[in-house]
């Protein structure tokens, strides 16, 4: 009789786990992950290898409220040691993050955008003078602004393929990110993109004010010497 109640027993707690599972995924599926995470960590507590799993992906995403990697991982160990293949795959991932956490800090932090304006993306605004008196002066010039302007261009339209930045990021690295690091990564790079802009925007207001000073100044000084050439 002893035997039969414990075999009941244990019939009824896989019940529960099951239970609480389905109602934890269902509340993951609504977002409501406070309540989700209350319920996998109870059915995680259980042994449950699948809830362990979910656990462990709340705290690597952050779900959890925020994210925690020593959690993580540890209910990834907890799982993994249950046959788990995808927990498995996790700690492979998290290991994978630590070869390469320099790359990942690189791209939440580091990137300056460097690459966006060298190389042909390099434009820098020619010197103009305030007057030109020479046809060789004045056909130098202009064809100085003229080599700036297609360069420019070229930047523009390489500025506007590479947005959103985050599409810099290699996908082996951008796929090790948490939700909160590609966020911060988000941030981080339309701020360094919002920058390049804005430098590349004075410079050319100011050359362009520049140009029209030296336009307007050499037009008069051209037009008065052919008067008085007349």
């Amino acid at each position: 009789m002893k035997k039969t109640l414990f075999c009941l027993t244990l019939l009824l707690c896989g019940a529960a786990q099951a239970d609480d599972l389905s109602s934890a995924n269902a509340l993951f599926a609504k977002k409501d992950y406070p309540q989700a995470l209350q319920l996998f960590t109870k059915a995680a507590n259980a042994g449950n290898a699948e809830a362990q799993l979910h656990v462990g992906e709340m705290y690597l995403y952050g779900d959890a409220g925020s994210v925690d990697l020593v959690k993580a991982e540890s209910w990834f160990k907890k799982s993994a040691a249950k046959g788990n293949k995808t927990a498995l795959a996790a700690l492979e991932m998290m290991t994978r993050r630590e070869a390469h956490k320099e790359e990942i800090a690189y791209w939440m932090s580091k990137y300056d955008g460097a690459d966006l304006k060298s190389g042909k993306y390099r434009c820098p605004v020619p010197r103009i003078p305030a007057m030109s008196k020479v046809n060789d002066e004045i056909a130098a010039v202009a064809a100085k602004v003229q080599a700036w302007q297609l360069c420019y261009n070229g930047f523009v339209e390489n500025i506007n393929a590479a947005t959103p930045l985050t599409k810099r990021i290699p996908a082996d690295i951008a796929d090790l990110l948490t939700k909160d690091e590609m966020a911060t990564a988000t941030t981080h790079l339309e701020g360094v993109q919002a920058r390049i802009v804005e430098e590349a925007r004075i410079a050319s207001k100011l050359l362009l004010a520049d140009y029209a000073v030296w336009r307007d100044a050499t037009d008069a000084y051209v037009a008065e010497h052919n008067r008085m050439v007349k």
